[in-house]
């Protein structure tokens, strides 16, 4: 599938929307210059166009299998990932002092997105070792440190997250994967994981396993839980892959998607490992990596929903069928209905790139400042990147098999596979549900302070652009304020299962009310051209959503629990 890395929109988001330039006026990102930058983001968009973009569909066609306890990949994966290690687009973000470019989070967001439309099966590998290494970054000993960071650096090894159990899916305190000290600083971990992306490959030289387990004095529940570094194979005093640990993969799922990415069944016996942080401290540790990944799923959604576009927009300027009002039109991309439905599929991916790109701007400004608002700022915004992202990779790829018509629905089209792929991210890292849960509970227990600081600079961008753009300036100003009350409202009601009731489309309002923002601010930096066009479409058509969003979320819970399950099952 041909894929056209979207390298002017990022430079445009960076320059007009997102706040980039105070990233790179702090010291420690002073050297990511518009020129670096530019490279940086033209050499991946290359490589994803070339090198990534030919594997989507025989990840689809030739998944990876399981043969005679051996993971075989899809065919040119192997390729694939060399090229990502070899262009060192593992660890932009890394720290220099073992081998990572230590450039801002912003602008790994980019890559990563570029990447999962090229080829998500493939780019989920590096994603999840990119997780591990800022965990090992945060938490590790010097000495795991040392024999770790290099290797999954380079890409010459790779990482997993190991926290899912046949009991314990959302409720990861309910493990039962034991870890018994051997006395000689070392653990013994036994235990089954599942759903575990990537759990093993054949192109990498090892595979390091983050797996959460539980000491014998590990209380029940999330508070009982360590964090446990175990390698495929142990390292040797000299870092080199040495004899194979107690682990093996049992089996490999058979998934709706992402076939060119083996998602497996892990078997512990014994396996040896090593703590990671401090003892009981693994929730913690594992937050540090899943945060990292939630930004990342909701980049993966994007990647996807920019690519099922792309597809489908090629499609409707090709396909000729039925007569159109455009004079001189002769294809489907000037009906009207087509028309809307392209042009709502490119404004929700701007809406959705935006703000996955100014969380990772506040992530970015927070390790540069050590400002705690931005802290709280980048806290706020990732869950909202993480569901919006993803809901719009689903939205937008759907979308495009309807644009598709009945080829849609054929396979070798490809339009389904976005489908097909891309489901799962609604689901990974914690479901979309759970982001919510969280927006409404614990990103609210500063009263909604960082909330209403960032309603602040919308509404006050907002008047500012009344002068030249009232039409447009108004409404995101109105949904701003509609916003403002519902955070107000929210923050008032102390029964949780009530702020839990309407926690999704108080999420997908608040992301719609930012889409609105971002795109005034793209109108504003473009006045009169095709982004301020889109703007209006954005602002006129899909912000108004957000009325009956927030009408939704301060409903309450007592019409869901006046249903008994007896009604339900009627």
């Amino acid at each position: 599938m041909p894929y056209r890395a979207p390298i002017s929109e990022y430079r445009f988001l960076f320059d007009h929307v997102v706040g980039f330039d105070a990233v790179t006026a702090t010291d420690r990102f002073s050297e990511a210059t518009p020129d670096m930058v530019d490279a940086i983001l033209t050499e991946a968009g290359k490589m994803c166009e070339e090198v990534l973009a030919p594997l989507q569909r025989a990840g689809d066609q030739h998944p990876a299998r399981l043969e005679n306890g051996v993971v075989r990949t899809s065919p040119g994966f192997a390729e694939g990932h060399k090229a990502i290690a070899e262009g060192g687009w593992v660890a932009i973000a890394a720290d220099p002092e073992h081998g990572g470019m230590g450039l801002p989070m912003t602008v790994t967001t980019a890559v990563n997105e570029m990447m999962s439309a090229a080829c998500l099966a493939i780019q989920l590998n590096p994603l999840m070792t990119q997780g591990q290494i800022e965990a090992l970054e945060h938490h590790a000993s010097d000495e795991i440190k040392a024999t770790y960071l290099p290797k999954l650096i380079s890409g010459e090894w790779c990482g997993t997250m190991n926290l899912t159990e046949p009991q314990a899916g959302s409720d990861v305190g309910a493990l039962r994967t034991k870890a018994e000290p051997n006395g000689d600083g070392s653990y013994s971990i036994s235990g089954q994981k599942i759903y575990i992306s990537w759990g093993d490959n054949d192109f990498t030289e090892n595979v390091c396993h983050l797996v959460l387990a539980r000491l014998p004095d590990g209380v029940d529940g999330t508070k009982g839980i360590s964090l446990f570094m175990v390698p495929k194979y142990l390292p040797n005093d000299d870092g080199t892959p040495g004899k194979a640990n107690d682990l093996r993969v049992v089996s490999l799922e058979h998934k709706m998607g992402l076939h060119g990415s083996p998602t497996a069944v892990m078997e512990y016996d014994g396996a040896t490992g090593w703590l990671v942080g401090g003892e009981h401290d693994g929730m913690k540790c594992m937050f540090t990596m899943m945060n990292n990944a939630r930004l990342g799923v909701g980049g993966q959604g994007i990647g996807v929903a920019e690519a099922a576009y792309q597809h489908a927009l090629d499609y409707a300027m090709d396909r000729k069928q039925g007569r159109t009002p455009v004079e001189g039109g002769n294809t489907i991309v000037d009906h009207a209905d087509v028309r809307r439905m392209l042009a709502t599929m490119k404004a929700d991916v701007f809406a959705a790139r935006a703000i996955a790109l100014s969380c990772a701007v506040a992530i970015d400004m927070a390790h540069a400042t050590g400002d705690a608002d931005w802290s709280a700022r980048a806290a706020l915004l990732t869950p909202i990147a993480k569901a919006f992202g993803t809901d719009t990779g689903i939205a937008v790829s759907d979308t495009g098999v309807q644009v598709h018509g009945g080829m849609g629905f054929i396979e070798e089209t490809g339009a389904a596979q976005y489908c097909r792929d891309v489901r799962v991210t609604a689901i990974y890292e914690g479901t979309n549900g759970i982001q919510s849960m969280d927006l409404v509970a614990r990103k609210m227990m500063d009263g909604g302070d960082a909330a209403f600081a960032l309603l602040d600079e919308i509404e006050a961008f907002a008047e500012a652009a009344k002068s030249d753009l009232p039409d447009l300036a108004e409404p995101v100003w109105q949904a701003a304020e509609t916003l403002r009350e519902t955070v107000e409202w929210l923050v008032a009601q102390q029964d949780m299962t009530t702020r839990f009731a309407g926690a999704v489309p108080f999420l997908r309002g608040f992301a719609r009310v930012l889409g609105g923002y971002f795109h005034l601010r793209a109108a504003v930096a473009e006045p009169g051209g095709a982004r301020a066009r889109l703007a209006r479409f954005y602002i006129l058509r899909l912000l108004a959503e957000h009325k009956s969003l927030f009408a939704q979320a301060r409903a309450g819970s007592d019409d869901l629990y006046a249903l008994s399950t007896d009604d339900l099952a009627a």
